[in-house]
């Protein structure tokens, strides 16, 4: 059976590995679509609203507070800058509406993270807004297994090499378990590290790849449980 070895830190991704997000991003933007249904097709927005997301996330970055800014930017596009302060105002309600669900563990999560905190140094590595991360953080209980909370701007090669010095570990002594191959698997392998993805029903457009990864230090399980038997 096949094992990963030499292992002394699992970083776990949060958004959609840890607990439920994306599916509340599908919600708000159907309730986006039917806000802007006087001006746009739903395929007509969507598009624009993933348009305006890419173009602004080098100066938003990722989170709910992020989206939010999108909305009401692609709002003005669709309408012609018609847009009401009314609709401006249910925009700013939508998000703040996310921004107050509950957080939603997903199953496995809590008895996995048990188990392991005994025998490896855990951390969470993730990206998106800081208050919202620490927030959820906060309200999911796990705060007690993790050994260091790692918010980032993006998920990228440099940021996991910075992260990796930070830990003072060897690049093939960190394991990554994310949903997302594009940032939570790829760039973890490209430094050396181990990486185990867990795929979530609901991924963003952005965060897919489609490419198949071809390595010994790479795992795909079916649920966060699955992930005991690759150390026991």
């Amino acid at each position: 059976m096949e094992k990963v070895r030499g292992i002394e830190v699992i970083a776990f991704d949060a958004d959609d590995t840890l607990w439920e997000n994306e599916t509340f991003f599908r919600d708000a933007e159907l309730q986006f679509v039917e806000l802007m249904s006087e001006y746009a097709t739903k395929q007509e927005v969507l598009k624009a609203l993933y348009d305006v997301e890419i173009a602004n996330m080098a100066v938003y970055g990722y989170g709910i507070k992020a989206f939010m800014l999108s909305l009401i930017e692609t709002a003005n596009l669709l309408s012609g800058f018609q847009t009401t302060a009314r609709q401006t105002n249910d925009i700013i309600e939508i998000g703040k509406e996310m921004l107050d669900k509950p957080v939603q563990l997903l199953e496995g999560v809590e008895e996995v993270l048990r188990d392991l905190s005994n025998q490896f140094k855990l951390i969470v590595a993730t990206k998106g807004d800081l208050l919202d991360q620490e927030r959820k953080l906060k309200k999911s209980g796990l705060l007690k297994y993790f050994h260091h909370i790692e918010i980032m701007s993006d998920k990228t090669v440099d940021a996991y090499k910075s992260l990796v010095r930070h830990l003072d570990v060897k690049p093939s002594e960190i394991l990554m378990v994310g949903n997302s191959l594009k940032s939570d698997i790829l760039p973890v392998l490209e430094i050396g590290g181990w990486g185990v993805h867990i795929p979530f029903h609901t991924t963003w457009q952005h965060e897919i790849v489609t490419e198949k990864i071809f390595s010994e230090r790479f795992f795909e399980r079916k649920g966060i449980k699955e992930l005991l038997a690759l150390f026991s």
